[in-house]
């Protein structure tokens, strides 16, 4: 059968009665432009409205002239006195992964004008579907119109509208649109949404790429809650484009006062952009913030900075971060991170602001197999007189190399480390020091099923320091320049005895032992030597069985030492867990030098070899409860000197946790930098400390979650035993369906920051899923 239009048909085997159409190309601008015209004024249309409601990241897949196309229908005729082609009868077609299907389909060779009847459904790539009663496209799909037109979007929105038309290829409109992402009640189909979003006339501008909105309104369970006479957007086709963004608002009694922030979006070029946020406040004036963003081939830069007034002051700050990479091996940055008032940042909420100094780096860094090497630089910026810019140091510049090997010909494996930097300080130690570890290590099994590990270590320094009688190191002299080498010879034994209890689960019990031999440094030494990177030292189970429990190079634990303990672990056939650790230490030679500001912190009492009892004890009855916690004690008299505990009951129904922690010293106030006021002990040669140092921390912690259906609710409470004053509590309430999000935050921080007295935030936020949000705070 030949109808005039170049096609063919074919049996293919499909319903009795049907015929499938294959179109060959050369003949694909008569009626294939039907097929491939409605599909694209559908997908069109209905990104149109889409556009309104924000970018969701889908196009319109356009079609192609160069793929076939086919259409099954009942019938098909050809009127040759007027030229219209005519298909009836569930008439389908589809190109690729895009499909047409209706009643009845025209082409009229005369007018170029090809029209589908009733039940119209147009299927995209995307998997956006549209319905319509008529569609009809005109002039090589230059004008198109939809009447009835209703669509489910591939992000799940749905979309109705009286008509959509198109004109001269430019121009896409929407009569009297409704948008909602909300499902349609089962049982009751006419009842109002929980919103929706509807407007009298949408205009798509396809050649300047925005869409214009009139008389639209956003409606909140049928209810009218907001109108826009009259609103503009890019089309979600442009990927960007220069334009104001959602602006935020909202109050902060303690600082700003009201406040709103209205940003400005500025593309630069294809590969950078700026945001522009000036922001009005009642109580400091206001702010005008910068965000700049550049893409590179190899890598990105990032900087952020603000200029405004606070405090009666003009402040400003500039974080800066760039990262790029050399090659695959090689890559190289910096951060810069600059400000002029801790309160500046406090007021504005600007990150960084609980730090008490900005820290700034540049660097250079390789990866290879078991090995990473680094150079960089280092720079502090005080924020406040606790802690004077005269007072921190420059790192510049500091070099790192690790490596570790793969098991050799003795089953062991190699390991080095090195680093080497320059410390300098206005007021304080100025030091430089070069610093290797280099080690080895071997695991092997004994006969009874011991299992061992054999280590061997050799550690070495060399400093050149001046000002070493000065913070933080308190030297006896002022000037050093020495070396330091700490060999250590290690091994540990693990003896694990298991037990099969049957329907009890499995039992082990292992006794853990590791003696290690070094020589002893003394006092002495200690005296000559800078500490820049063991200042900090806690002793538990953690670091029981650690070679140098300070974890860097400038202190080291020396002299001959067995470290013992005892682990324990039942896992029952139900898959309940009880696990625990008890454990010591004893030393030959305590060295105290190493902490003579406060000698039971470092473990070990004055006069006793054996180290305070550390411990763990880790539970979990049921999948529903979990429990651990760690502590060290006196062994003398049992006295508390450490815990941490925490426990978490529940599931995702009702979830409570739980936490305490106890130290028995603040090491936050060991090194503070004001040595000239009341309440210092400084006893001779030795680091000052401050008398809050031996005040205890006894914290307490709380909260709970839970969820049920589309509502869910957190809240946390932080409480310090010591003073009986409340840290912090934070709550969160959240309502979330398929198209809705409603938030609302909580929170109160107690401590103050700088002077002020605490914080309060209040913070509610309503999404609109696929729209967009807006929040108060």
């Amino acid at each position: 059968m030949n109808l005039g239009l170049g096609f063919r048909a074919a049996s293919t085997g499909t319903e009795k009665g049907r015929k499938a159409f294959f179109f060959e190309k050369k003949n694909q601008k008569t009626f294939v432009g039907l097929m491939l015209g409605l599909c694209w004024l559908a997908g069109s249309s209905a990104q149109a409205q889409l556009g309104a409601l924000g970018d969701t990241g889908h196009g319109v897949t356009p079609v192609s002239g160069n793929q076939p196309v086919t259409f099954l229908a009942d019938n098909v005729s050809y009127d040759r006195v007027n030229g219209i082609v005519s298909a009836t009868g569930r008439v389908q077609a589809w190109q690729g992964d895009h499909y047409l299907a209706a009643d009845r389909v025209t082409f009229d060779r005369n007018t170029g004008v090809a029209a589908a009847y009733g039940h119209v459904v147009m299927v995209e790539p995307d998997g956006q579907i549209v319905f319509g009663d008529y569609a009809e496209v005109a002039q090589g799909m230059r004008n198109g119109i939809i009447s009835g037109m209703r669509a489910l979007l591939a992000d799940g929105g749905k979309l109705a509208a009286n008509g959509a038309r198109r004109t001269e290829g430019k121009l896409n409109e929407l009569s009297r649109a409704v948008y909602s992402s909300c499902n349609v009640c089962a049982l009751e189909p006419q009842r109002a949404p929980e919103w929706q979003i509807r407007a009298d006339h949408i205009t798509q501008d396809l050649e300047h790429k925005r869409i214009e909105y009139t008389d639209a309104w956003v409606d909140v369970f049928g209810v009218p809650v907001l109108w826009m006479p009259y609103m503009s957007n890019t089309d979600p086709s442009v990927r960007r484009q220069t334009g104001l963004l959602p602006p935020s608002f909202g109050v902060s009694s303690d600082h700003l006062g009201a406040f709103i922030a209205v940003p400005y979006y500025i593309v630069l070029d294809d590969q950078s952009d700026v945001t522009l946020t000036p922001e009005l406040a009642a109580q400091q004036g206001g702010q005008l913030t910068a965000d700049y963003r550049r893409d590179f081939n190899s890598g990105v830069v990032h900087l952020t900075g603000g200029v405004g007034t606070d405090e009666d002051h003009i402040q400003a700050y500039v974080f800066s971060s760039a990262s790029f990479n050399w090659d695959d091996t090689w890559r190289y940055g910096a951060n810069v991170n600059l400000g002029t008032s801790v309160n500046y940042l406090r007021d504005y909420q600007i990150e960084g602001y609980l730090a008490n100094f900005l820290a700034s780096s540049v660097n250079i860094e390789g990866f290879g197999v078991g090995s990473y090497t680094k150079l960089d630089g280092l720079v502090w910026q005080g924020l406040n007189s606790s802690t004077p810019q005269s007072t921190l140091p420059y790192v510049l510049p500091r070099y790192t190399y690790s490596y570790f090997g793969e098991p050799d010909a003795l089953g062991g494996r190699l390991s080095f480390d090195t680093q080497a930097f320059d410390v300098l300080r206005s007021i304080g130690t100025s030091d430089q020091r070069v610093a290797m570890r280099l080690g080895w290590e071997r695991p092997f099994s004994g006969r009874l099923g011991e299992q061992y590990l054999f280590s061997v270590q050799a550690a070495g320094t060399a400093y050149n320091a001046t000002v070493l009688n000065g913070q933080p190191n308190f030297g006896l002299q002022a000037n050093s320049n020495t070396v330091h080498a700490q060999p250590q010879v290690s091994l540990l034994m693990r003896w694990p005895f298991v037990r099969d209890a049957g329907s009890l689960g499995t039992q082990l019990l292992e006794p853990i032992v590791q003696l290690i031999a070094a020589p002893q440094s003394g006092n002495s030494l200690h005296d000559r030597l800078p500490n820049e990177d063991s200042l900090d030292y806690e002793f538990t189970d953690a670091t029981l069985f650690s070679l140098n429990r300070f974890g860097g190079y400038d202190r080291s634990d020396g002299g001959e030492r067995a470290n013992f303990a005892l682990h324990g672990n039942w896992t029952f056939a139900g898959g309940q867990v009880l696990d625990g650790l008890v454990g010591a230490s004893a030393i030959e030679h305590v060295d105290h030098n190493l902490f003579p500001q406060f000698q039971p912190w470092n473990g070990f009492d004055v006069g006793s070899h054996l180290s305070d009892i550390v411990g763990r004890i880790s539970m979990a009855p049921s999948k529903w409860v979990d429990f651990t916690t760690r502590a060290r004690f006196d062994h003398s008299n049992g006295d508390l000197r450490f815990a941490d505990a925490v426990t978490g009951v529940g599931d995702t129904r009702l979830k409570m946790h739980f936490g305490y922690f106890y130290g028995s010293t603040n090491p936050y106030t060991l090194y503070l930098s004001d040595f000239n006021v009341p309440g210092f002990l400084v006893p001779q040669n030795q680091t000052p400390v401050v008398k809050s140092f031996f005040t205890p921390r006894n914290e307490v912690s709380a909260g709970l979650s839970t969820k049920f259906g589309h509502y869910s609710f957190s809240g946390t409470a932080r409480r310090n035993l010591e003073t009986g004053k409340m840290d912090s509590f934070d709550t969160h309430a959240k309502y979330e369906d398929e198209c809705t999000i409603f938030d609302i935050l909580v929170g109160r921080r107690y401590t103050s920051i700088f002077g002020d007295h605490g914080d309060t935030t209040v913070l509610f936020t309503l999404t609109l899923k696929t729209v967009g949000q807006v929040g108060f705070k």
